[in-house]
């Protein structure tokens, strides 16, 4: 039995082009099964894609021949080219110190297909592989944490970044909740980010400037987050013997108890500093003028801290379109009000709201304070080096957001289930792990993981039963994926 493409144009469309999947014993065809008709270039590669999936999914039953005697039946075929890359990731990245082959394969798999661990055993299944019981993965996921796996893949991490980059690190947390109906020692509620009601942990995540992750760290659900920074900046100072580190951080970080932390400790920082009222040397510019799109004011402001007023450098850069960004976030929340104050919507928390008793009105002296500073953000920092380059290193920070976002939802980090500390540990050690080789792909190949995936997992190798003996078929490899490969290297 042979199995192929077929691609014709229509009868009734010269334009449009037809797909199907034909199947033949011989001269004659058993089977033919519609996939799309196409209207662009596009769209045919991508029924073409959706026709290859298809004959790969049937492949156990459309290979058999017999001639002169000879038995050739295809039995089945899998992604080896997929595992053996991200095998090589896995390798080249120096996680391989563990000598886990079962932590390995929970941390390719869940590049794969993030899903349960009990499934993950019907993910290496497909993949090809002898897949590892039950009992294997929860004998491993106790090993992750009695042999400390998360340590041994934040120093392959760290020594896989340049001596350069680790003087500039960015930090930023995240929340992770569960499906749980009562909180724990270490699940609790809290300031979720995605504002919801159930138990959770906050995570913290250090990386490079490029985001690469050098080390995780999980604290409990009602921990603030500006209470988890500098533990994990002594720790992984200590860890690695570092002197001189500037640590980038979002508003969220900013306090004045972390400020003179830090400046004890020795470190260099850039945060973002929130704008309650427009600064003085601001005002006087624009009291001149409307100020220039990039126009930076490089200034020194008071801060309470330990109960004193203490000045700290303050840089502040006006952009035109975060101003029309927070111009137009600040119409709408006045409209908002405004439909309060008549009474046809309900009751909400507004800035703009003043309510005294039953009266309810907006204060417009905060709407115009508010739209004086529309476009103006302030950065924090005890460095000197040059404005462009704080904001810069700033505005990096965008990279450790994508991290996040990837974890949640590439990785699916959560929901998760666990109920004990040490398996929500072993968990957040498979998704480091899955993490920083997702980012090193991702860096190299210029595309997302999901896409990443996409290409690979449809090549796969076949395996012929000739007379009786099992025999690999490699798959032909495109020249696209050859150089995605090699970019790898």
């Amino acid at each position: 039995m042979s199995v192929f493409i077929k691609q014709y144009k229509a009868r009734s469309n010269n334009s449009a082009t037809v797909i199907q999947v034909v199947f033949k014993k011989g001269r004659q065809v058993t089977k033919t099964k519609h996939i799309g008709t196409a209207h662009t270039e596009d769209e045919v590669a991508l029924l073409r894609a959706i026709a290859t999936d298809y004959i790969n999914e049937n492949q156990s039953v459309l290979f058999e021949k017999e001639q002169d005697g000879e038995s050739i039946v295809m039995v089945g075929a899998y992604s080896k080219l997929l595992y053996d890359t991200l095998e090589s990731v896995y390798v080249r990245l120096g996680f391989d110190c563990i000598g886990d082959d079962v932590f390995k394969d929970l941390v390719i798999a869940r590049i794969i297909e993030p899903t349960s661990k009990l499934d993950t055993i019907r993910v290496l299944s497909e993949l090809g592989l002898d897949a590892p019981s039950n009992t294997s993965i929860h004998r491993s996921l106790r090993r992750a944490i009695d042999k400390c796996y998360r340590d041994s893949i934040g120093h392959a991490c760290f020594a896989c970044v340049s001596p350069t980059a680790h003087s500039l690190i960015l930090y930023d947390v995240t929340t992770l909740y569960f499906e749980a109906q009562k909180e724990d020692d270490f699940r609790k509620s809290g300031m979720s980010k995605e504002r919801r009601l159930d138990p959770q942990i906050v995570v913290g995540l250090l990386t490079d400037a490029s985001g690469f992750p050098l080390a995780l760290s999980s604290f409990e659900g009602n921990c603030a987050e500006t209470k988890t920074i500098i533990p994990v900046l002594e720790e992984f100072k200590a860890q690695y013997d570092l002197d001189d580190i500037v640590v980038v951080a979002d508003a969220a970080m900013l306090s004045g108890s972390n400020l003179e932390t830090l400046e004890k400790l020795g470190y260099h920082y850039i945060v973002a500093s929130r704008i309650a009222k427009t600064p003085f040397e601001v005002e006087e510019l624009v009291a001149k003028g409307p100020l220039t799109d990039g126009q930076i004011i490089d200034t020194e402001q008071s801060f309470t801290i330990a109960h004193k007023r203490q000045k700290r450098r303050v840089i502040y850069q006006y952009r035109h379109k975060r101003a029309n960004l927070d111009l137009r976030n600040i119409d709408k929340a006045v409209q908002k009000a405004l439909k309060m104050t008549s009474g046809s919507t309900a009751f909400k928390r507004n800035r703009f709201l003043s309510v005294k008793g039953a009266k309810k009105e907006i204060n417009w002296e905060l709407v115009e304070s508010a739209k004086a500073r529309a476009g103006i953000k302030g950065y924090v920092t005890n460095t000197d080096v040059c404005t462009q380059e704080v904001i810069a290193a700033y505005h990096r920070l965008f990279q450790i957001e994508k991290s996040f976002r990837m974890s949640k939802s590439d990785l699916k980090a959560r929901p998760i289930f666990h109920r004990k500390r040490d398996s929500i540990e072993a968990h957040l050690t498979i998704v480091f792990a899955s993490l920083a080789m997702s980012h090193y792909i991702q860096e190299r190949t210029g595309l997302s993981i999901r896409k990443f995936m996409q290409k690979l997992k449809v090549i796969r190798h076949g395996k012929l039963k000739i007379n009786g003996k099992i025999r690999d078929v490699p798959p032909a490899i495109s020249e696209e994926i050859d150089d995605l490969l090699v970019k790898l290297l």
